[in-house]
């Protein structure tokens, strides 16, 4: 058997993946919440002004994971960090170390680009996922909790005055 290549992503393989976005979406139960497309990751990831980053999983030609990942800060450190947005593997190529080496390269990465901070989200009831991630060295901050603004609430947000009226 062939081994897995982890690479850079490019251009060519934003459709597949998306494709591998939808697969995590559905595993995840939050299929409903995809709404973007396939064209508009290319231009996050590849355009004039990219914002994201991935790496792929391919085996033979196909891909059967990703992780994408961006640059976040942290004040209190005063460097640049690294932000897992995603990670994914397909289920049938699951239990041969792809999360693993999606993990080490980006740890590579975050020590290439001096970064303070390497880290991620995962869902509590996700108790595979935590359990990889802890045998991996990560630490779950339980006293944390992600706070989000999407859709019409950032409308609301941004068109918020105070109470006299000026800006917030």
């Amino acid at each position: 058997m062939q081994p897995i290549a982890i690479r850079l992503a490019q251009p060519d393989d934003a459709i597949e993946i998306f494709e591998l976005i939808n697969a995590l979406a559905e595993y995840e139960k939050l299929s409903h919440q995809v709404t973007g497309s396939a064209e508009a990751l290319r231009t996050h990831l590849f355009g004039d002004r990219p914002c994201v980053e991935a790496l792929v999983a391919d085996f033979e030609g196909q891909l059967v994971g990703f992780a994408l990942f961006f640059t976040n800060y942290s004040t209190f450190l005063t460097k640049p960090g690294i932000y897992l947005e995603d990670l994914f593997v397909l289920p049938g190529y699951r239990s041969r170390g792809i999360g693993k080496a999606f993990l080490i390269h980006l740890a590579q990465l975050a020590v290439d680009r001096n970064c303070g901070r390497f880290e991620w989200s995962v869902l509590d009831w996700n108790e595979p996922a935590i359990g990889f991630y802890q045998r991996m060295g990560a630490t779950i901050l339980p006293d944390w909790r992600i706070c989000r603004v999407t859709g019409e609430a950032i409308e609301r947000l941004a068109g918020m005055k105070d109470e006299e009226g000026g800006e917030g």
